[in-house]
């Protein structure tokens, strides 16, 4: 049976490239598998599924060897579950050396396991240099002033009068969150802030 393995890193990325493969070797869309997250382990459902799915016999395309994924020692882990426990062939379109179907004899799986060896520390090379570049861009952005998340909920300009009244019970909390336009728990906390503040100028 042939099956085939689609990643993309984020649920807004294109895994199209990826489906027109599969469809070149005529793998059924019923039995290609997609997950569109991070390639740092593969604690991914569709793959898991995949792998309950695989018998002895069949074959698992997939277009490179990231997209199986990006950490070093668990792909090697991952391969040897697959070709050797439970027996299928896999096939990457894009490094024709690795495709087990081919060279099983002891040169032919010496330099296919190489080749595996080189390309999934390229893999997870690659995957720490994002990571290194990422940190740094956020890094510089910060030292610029640009700031990162949702901004900060700012309170009411008589946020005082509103404290005042609610600890003299004079609005319930519900009003509170109406007139300040937030949560209880944000509430809570301004009225925290607002008390050190005011504490800090005595």
């Amino acid at each position: 049976m042939k099956y085939g393995y689609v990643r993309v890193s984020s649920g807004d990325q294109n895994e199209e490239r990826q489906l027109l493969a599969m469809e070149a070797k005529e793998v059924e869309k019923r039995h290609i598998y997609v997950d569109k997250q991070s390639g740092k382990n593969f604690n991914r459902p569709q793959y898991r599924r995949l792998v309950n799915r695989l018998r002895t016999g069949d074959i698992l395309y997939i277009l490179s060897i990231d997209r199986l994924g990006r950490n070093y020692q668990e792909i090697q882990e991952q391969w040897r579950i697959l070709t050797k426990e439970i027996g299928i062939d896999i096939c990457v379109l894009d490094m024709p050396l690795l495709n087990t179907r081919n060279g099983k004899d002891l040169m032919g799986t010496f330099i296919a396991d190489l080749v595996l060896q080189i390309l999934s520390f390229v893999a997870q090379n690659e995957r720490e240099n994002i990571r290194k570049r990422q940190a740094e861009g956020i890094a510089a952005a910060r030292e610029r002033g640009i700031q990162f998340g949702r901004p900060r909920l700012k309170a009411p300009n008589d946020f005082g009068v509103i404290v005042k009244q609610w600890e003299n019970k004079g609005i319930s909390i519900e009003e509170v969150q109406e007139q300040c336009g937030m949560s209880r728990a944000t509430f809570y906390r301004k009225m925290k802030e607002y008390k050190l503040t005011r504490g800090s100028k005595k």
